[in-house]
């Protein structure tokens, strides 16, 4: 009998086991269909904020340009970037790719046999991963590519060939604002918030959560992984390595009232939670609470976190989170105290104008590491203070901020943090030594991905400039970190005290360090000091030279220091239609340049047998002013004089350009002149202006490379319709870019 049942039941097991295999073959999804891209398929030209998609073999070219490392610009080679980022080979095969916002500086490098360039801004970024979709998210079997016609990124259904080569016309207003809306699309600051011991927790510091989202049915969905990320400040005092001198080291101790503060800490917070006020800092525990009172009471060393995260998985989104969101911890003033829940009973001085001459955004990198010693380190204190008195710091005049480094930078407060130089001076006052190596390289990155934000105080209009104190020389290389923050529109200083002697020049890591990391290497950026001792000597020197505006060479960047002017071809070969499609390539140009009276300017002439000026340099200080001018430019119809259309430029335009700026002339034809194009061409040179020829369909090749500057191949293009002129927008301004960094620095 039971031998029966058993039998009986194991039928039945069998028979529901194999019942439900059926069902999950039956339910099974569908394979996911992957569509292929060829290898000069640029991220900018596909909509999809995110999908999965195969590359082909031998996208392994130097032809097909990538900018950027792990995070790449949009107008980089979708599949090349794979291969430098070491998802795929030169085999091809499967990728995934996220769009993410644009950023101020992307680092070109060496990988996997691709050498990826540098850029100093782009609205639209992308990262590379494993072709392995995502739980919950929906890939497309089909991408959707922009229109030929503009550069932004739009969400419009797909066109015809036939309805893309009707539109000779778009509105540029709504083309700039849509390159605007994507660049602002995925913004996300991620909360890193480990979990501590209680042995930890007075110890460490973590970023503060905080996200700021537009749209949600635009925004790329991010991994709702948490990224682990701590740093442990009181580390172990590292001794310096022979190649630097050792100087009174000292010992650090711990305040003596520690436990008992701990205790009155503790107490004060939870009476004040009794008592139903919100006294906890924004997105922090009452243990963090604790632990800011204590930084301020009893003036133990007050650590930030780095840049340089420690993850469980090093994937490219993870690694956006760093460089994008990533914002230097909360000073006292920003926890969120409100005026009557401040521990502190003395009140913050009201806030000060400031010198107004000098409105500058001042980042000092303070030296603190094991070689300077306690007594100098204090002098290095007394100089910041007496630097700070002497700026007039206030909100219409100097802003300055503090970061210290050693092993790693944290920045100590940022340029919102004080308002007023009593209360700054106070501040630095109070910095504790961090110790460890004398790291500047790794110091200025940290200051060009993360200190001057919006969100620390950073103005725009004002001038960035970076002071840095080193002791002796640095124990990392200077020159990459340096050349990126330059390229940025950084102003780098250099303070050099006690410089190596003679017999210590071969354990200098970067011979000629000051020269490959200052601004300029004319001796305004560098000033060297014999002695700690007499480093009070420069404090006024030093605040003449960062508040001499006019000289800060390196506020200038390829974006924001020329006078463009575009010479453009209104013959009647041109034709109505296809006037427009120039009138939409000269907009799409102009909008990637930073406009205003004192940064970009752009202008415009017209030309056939005879020349028109459409609006000058000084016509127009806003981007949105200039596309709209560009936009009511009227189609003229005539002959074809080119060389005549570049001496009226000359004349007319660049003869009014500024001394400081960039002279750069953008000519677009259509057809080989009546006249003369080469006489005119080599006087527009020979005053420095830099020409840049596009012809379409029956221009003649040798006359675009007369009108070129050299090389001419980097100066000219050619494109056979008018529909494909889009091509060259970011080449244009890449190659403007490229020749703007290689300038010599002397």
């Amino acid at each position: 009998m039971k031998a029966t049942v058993m039998a009986t039941f194991f039928g039945v097991f069998l028979t529901c086991t194999y019942t439900a295999k059926e069902a999950t073959k039956k339910t099974k999804k569908a394979k996911l269909y992957v569509p292929q891209i060829d290898c000069d398929v640029k991220a900018g030209k596909i909509i999809n904020p995110e999908f999965i998609a195969k590359c082909p073999p031998g996208c392994q070219d130097v032809k097909y340009r990538v900018y950027g490392t792990d995070i790449y610009a949009s107008f980089s080679s979708v599949c090349s970037a794979a291969i430098h980022s070491g998802v795929i080979d030169n085999t091809g095969g499967k990728i995934l790719v996220q769009k993410v916002a644009g950023h101020s500086a992307y680092r070109g490098s060496f990988s996997n046999g691709v050498r990826s360039l540098s850029l100093p801004r782009w609205r639209e970024s992308f990262l590379v991963s494993e072709g392995k979709p995502r739980k919950g998210v929906t890939y497309p079997s089909t991408l959707e590519y922009s229109s030929s016609k503009s550069t932004a990124v739009k969400s419009e259904p797909k066109k015809t060939e036939q309805d893309l080569k009707g539109m000779k016309s778009t509105d540029t207003t709504n083309t700039a604002e849509k390159a605007s809306d994507q660049g602002d699309t995925v913004r996300r600051e991620y909360q890193t918030t480990p979990v501590l011991s209680p042995a930890t927790q007075m110890a460490t510091t973590t970023p503060t959560p905080t996200t700021t989202t537009t749209d949600p049915s635009t925004t790329v969905p991010l991994p709702s992984t948490t990224p682990a990320a701590t740093r442990t400040t009181a580390a172990p005092a590292k001794t310096r390595p022979g190649l630097h001198r050792v100087r009174d080291m000292g010992s650090s101790s711990v305040h003596p009232a520690y436990a008992s503060v701990v205790a009155a800490a503790a107490r004060q917070v939870h009476a004040a939670q009794g008592r139903g006020q919100n006294t906890a800092f924004r997105g922090t525990s009452t243990s963090a609470s604790i632990r800011n009172i204590l930084l301020h009471n009893t003036g133990a060393q007050r650590q930030e976190p780095v840049a340089t995260f420690q993850r469980a998985a090093s994937s490219p989104v993870h690694l956006a989170m760093e460089i994008d969101s990533w914002k230097p911890g909360l000073s006292l003033f920003d926890t969120g105290f409100s005026s009557k829940e401040e521990l502190n009973p003395k009140a913050l001085e009201s806030i000060s104008q400031g010198n107004q001459n000098c409105k500058v955004d001042l980042s000092f990198l303070m030296d603190g590491s094991w070689s300077i010693g306690k007594r100098r380190f204090q002098l290095q204190k007394r100089f910041l203070g007496n630097v700070a008195q002497a700026l007039g710091i206030g909100s219409a005049g100097p802003l300055m901020g503090i970061v210290q480094y050693g092993d790693d930078p944290s920045t100590e407060f940022n340029l919102k943090s004080y308002t007023n130089s009593k209360d700054l001076k106070n501040a630095i006052e109070k910095i504790q030594q961090k110790g460890g190596l004398s790291n500047v390289g790794k110091a200025l990155s940290f200051v060009n991905k993360n200190f001057f934000l919006d969100a620390n105080g950073n103005r725009g209009g004002a001038p960035n400039v970076v002071v840095v104190i080193v002791d002796g020389w640095p124990t990392d290389r200077v020159e990459e970190a340096s050349r990126l923050a330059r390229e940025s529109g950084i102003n780098i200083f250099f303070v050099t005290v006690e410089a190596a002697a003679q017999g210590e020049k071969q354990n200098v890591i970067e011979p000629n360090f000051v020269d490959k990391a200052v601004c300029r290497t004319s001796g305004f950026y560098s000033i060297n000091v014999p002695s700690w001792f007499s480093l009070h000597k420069v404090v006024q020197p030093l605040v003449k030279r960062v508040c001499d505006t006019d000289r800060l060479a390196c506020s200038k960047t390829c974006l924001n220091a020329a006078d463009i002017g575009f010479v453009i071809d209104g013959s009647s070969s041109v034709g109505t239609g296809n006037f427009r499609t120039v009138l939409q390539f000269v907009a799409n140009i102009s909008k990637e340049f930073e406009i205003s009276d004192t940064d970009t300017r752009i202008g415009a002439v017209q030309y056939t047998y005879e020349q028109r000026l459409e609006f000058s340099f000084d016509k127009y200080s806003t981007k949105q002013d200039v596309l709209n001018a560009i936009k009511r430019i009227s189609y003229w119809s005539g002959g074809t004089s080119t060389g005549a259309a570049i001496s009226y430029a000359s004349e007319q335009l660049f003869s009014k350009s500024k001394p400081n700026k960039r002279k750069i002339m953008i000519l677009i034809t259509d057809g080989r002149s009546y006249d003369d194009v080469s006489l005119p061409a080599m006087a527009a040179h020979q005053n420095g202006v830099i020409a840049y020829s596009i012809g379409v369909a029956w221009a003649a090749p040798d006359e675009l490379e007369a009108i070129a500057s050299d090389p001419a191949k980097e100066h000219s293009f050619f494109v056979d319709e008018f529909d494909n002129l889009y091509r060259y927008v970011n080449q244009l301004i890449q190659n403007i870019c490229t020749e703007f960094n290689s300038q010599p620095r002397n």
